[in-house]
């Protein structure tokens, strides 16, 4: 073992962040920058990708001063929000568009052109994915469509993730793409390990502007020596969700986790078998390390913490995320009041870009109490309609491991055991994800020989068991049924 740093960059929707890990799994610091959200129309959600590099830049920076210069780093490790789509000139290494972020539906009628020319069933036994404007290969497809710069750029153009555009800017050009996030674009089949070329021509991107697909844990070059004052190695990527999952050390086939950050993400660890759903579940790369490749059952759900953002900031309900567990706890229950939350559309298992979102039962005793309260609700309603998935798919949650800034209100980890009726655990620190990314780290800079090793990292959890009886559970779940099912009918 080393007395060496792991620096993870962890590169979120909402903000950047860079935090300072020892081999033990303690973070020792942490520097965070907030990133602009950009809603030029309806269902359009963009970033700028030369903010996202200099702020991460900037946050990485801070950690490397902290630990005491760049020789104090061992490995960099990488996670980051996945799906989201980079455009650049590989020769002056500038973006050629804005960055298409995850939640962006504006290829929706794309996405329906492909489903009504019956490629669907295709895709999804292929690639482990639905037909959704949710994935990378047709928001790379709208860039070159659609954006004068991109459609000439030629053999200039470079097209990639986040993890890969970050790579590019800190080595000064390698041009790669974890395992974990190539299998979140559609164009790579879940058993295979490159892009797949039948799946490139079906969205039309070019196979020349891709990346090398990489292992999750490796050698991936090394930051130009001018950024940190020294070169530091690159040995850990990984999509935020897998990172998290591994954070989580969800390491046997069972184990499963769900990340409540700006959305919600649940992954089953299925091990090698390729997972195939029956009920619009995804199946995913959990990781691959050499030969080795483990696989994930999938349920995706567009808006969780960007639900209470939404309260803040566009209703004013709340001043901070900190108020909505005492305003839970003020009032019995949400009087009524009921929120399907589909700003962005609604995510597995139904898949409805076109859903909007709907506050139902308003009376005039309905108080802001009451419409907080329902909002936190509707994070265990939806968890409700994936845990009842995963089980029809053969993987039931035994239990389930919590993380991110969500589940870090108790209120919300009961309501969760209470409504799936299973024990819910939280680790100490809900960091999860860049926990994840420093294992992986750790694991390709050789300070561990296997991610079970590197697991040690990991610290105590809490657990919360369900304690609420039956009836009230069936009748909030009646409920919420009703409200889904009307609003997906109309």
């Amino acid at each position: 073992m080393t007395d060496r740093y792991l620096l993870v960059l962890d590169e979120g929707t909402t903000s950047t962040r860079a935090m300072l890990y020892a081999p033990d799994g303690r973070r020792i610091a942490m520097a965070q920058a907030e990133l602009t959200q950009y809603y030029p129309q309806p269902g359009w959600v963009e970033h700028d990708a030369a903010e996202i590099w200099t702020r991460t830049r900037d946050c990485a920076r801070q950690m490397v001063e902290r630990a005491g210069g760049a020789d104090r780093i061992a490995a960099i490790g990488i996670t980051n929000q996945r799906e989201t789509v980079v455009a650049w000139d590989r020769r002056t290494g500038e973006p050629l568009a804005p960055a298409i972020v995850w939640q962006d539906r504006r290829t929706t009628a794309q996405c329906a052109a492909l489903r009504d020319a019956g490629h669907e069933a295709m895709l999804q036994q292929r690639t482990g994915l639905v037909v959704d404007p949710y994935f990378s290969a047709s928001k790379m497809r709208w860039l070159i469509d659609n954006v004068p710069a991109v459609a000439q750029a030629g053999d200039r153009l470079a097209l990639g993730t986040i993890e890969s555009w970050l790579v590019w800017k800190l080595t000064g050009g390698l041009h790669v793409s974890d395992a974990s996030n190539a299998s979140r674009t559609q164009l790579v089949a879940l058993d295979g390990t490159d892009w797949d070329p039948a799946l490139c021509d079906l969205f039309g991107v070019p196979r020349a502007a891709l990346p090398e697909i990489v292992d999750n844990a490796g050698a991936f070059g090394e930051t130009l020596a001018a950024l940190f004052g020294g070169a530091i190695p690159i040995r850990g990527l990984a999509g935020d969700q897998q990172a998290a999952s591994i954070g989580q050390a969800c390491l046997t086939p069972g184990d499963a986790k769900a990340t409540l950050g700006t959305g919600a993400f649940i992954l089953a660890n299925m091990g090698a078998q390729l997972p195939a759903s029956r009920h619009r579940l995804l199946g995913t790369l959990l990781y691959r390390i050499g030969d080795q490749r483990i696989y994930a059952l999938e349920g995706s759900i567009f808006i969780a913490g960007n639900l209470i953002k939404w309260l803040r900031d566009q209703l004013g309900l709340i001043g901070s995320a900190e108020e909505t567990e005492a305003l839970a706890r003020s009032v019995p229950d949400s009087g009524g009041v009921l929120m399907l939350p589909a700003l962005a559309g609604l995510g597995a298992p139904h898949w409805r870009p076109d859903v909007n979102g709907v506050i139902a039962g308003l009376t005039q005793g309905s108080t802001r109490a009451h419409i907080v309260r329902a909002a936190l609700e509707s994070l265990s309603h939806q968890l409700s309609d994936l845990a009842t998935a995963f089980a029809a798919d053969g993987a039931p949650w035994r239990q389930l491991r919590i993380d991110g800034g969500m589940s870090a209100n108790d209120w919300i980890a009961q309501d969760i055991a209470d409504m799936l009726d299973v024990s819910v655990d939280r680790p100490a620190d809900v960091e999860t994800t860049a926990l994840g990314a420093a294992m992986l780290a750790g694991l390709g800079a050789g300070l561990f020989r296997s991610l079970n090793e590197a697991a040690t990292m990991a610290g105590k959890t809490i657990r919360f068991d369900p304690a609420m009886l039956p009836q009230p559970r069936d009748a909030r779940l009646s409920a919420w049924h009703r409200l889904r099912d009307r609003t997906l009918a109309s």
